[in-house]
């Protein structure tokens, strides 16, 4: 597993939210795990409550963890939102914004557990159903996260930001390699 921090974007701070972290590898099953760890005062943020898994357009319209990943050398990529609630979504692009597809798949599994000053969001993603993802050797990932006030503004964090507006799609976003089978060892 690799730990990386995720880094605030300047135009949007978020005072609550004081530190993300995050760990991720791939288990020995080809399935991504990742674990997003926020530090800060957690009642003062907007985290949806569990519900049953399910598939939700739009999660990033509040507190909701991201990866995007894609094979070394294609502009091709998927995103996955995952929020602390265990809704889900997964898209697929054909390059950078565009070519949008929305994909019906298993469900991720998520888990998420809460204190006063922490929220950890563990995810389990399986990657051999995704046929651009299925063989790759190497994964480029970006990492990200929306965080939600109490006021209802958005702070955006991921592991390097492009210069100007948020944007966790563009390929500065994709600062991480993951060698999968390294990870397997």
């Amino acid at each position: 597993m690799q730990s990386v921090h995720l880094i605030c974007h300047p135009a949007a701070p978020c005072s609550d939210a004081h530190r993300i972290g995050a760990r991720v590898g791939v288990l020995a099953t080809h399935a991504l795990e990742i674990q997003f760890a926020l530090n800060g005062d957690i009642g003062r943020l907007q985290i949806p409550p569990e519900c049953a898994p399910r598939r939700v357009d739009r999660l990033w319209q509040h507190t909701c963890f991201e990866a995007f990943v894609a094979a070394p050398g294609d502009e091709r990529y998927w995103e996955f939102n995952f929020a602390p609630s265990g809704e889900w979504a997964i898209y697929r692009f054909d390059s950078y914004r565009q070519g949008m597809m929305a994909i019906e798949a298993t469900a991720p599994i998520i888990t998420t557990t809460r204190s006063a000053n922490n929220l950890v969001v563990n995810v389990f993603v399986e990657l051999n159903v995704f046929s651009d993802l299925k063989n790759c050797a190497e994964l480029r990932l970006a990492l990200s996260a929306v965080i939600e006030d109490s006021d209802g503004g958005l702070s955006y964090w991921a592991l390097a930001h492009p210069r100007g507006k948020p944007d966790f799609h563009h390929a500065d976003s994709f600062a991480l390699t993951l060698n999968r089978l390294k990870s397997l060892e």
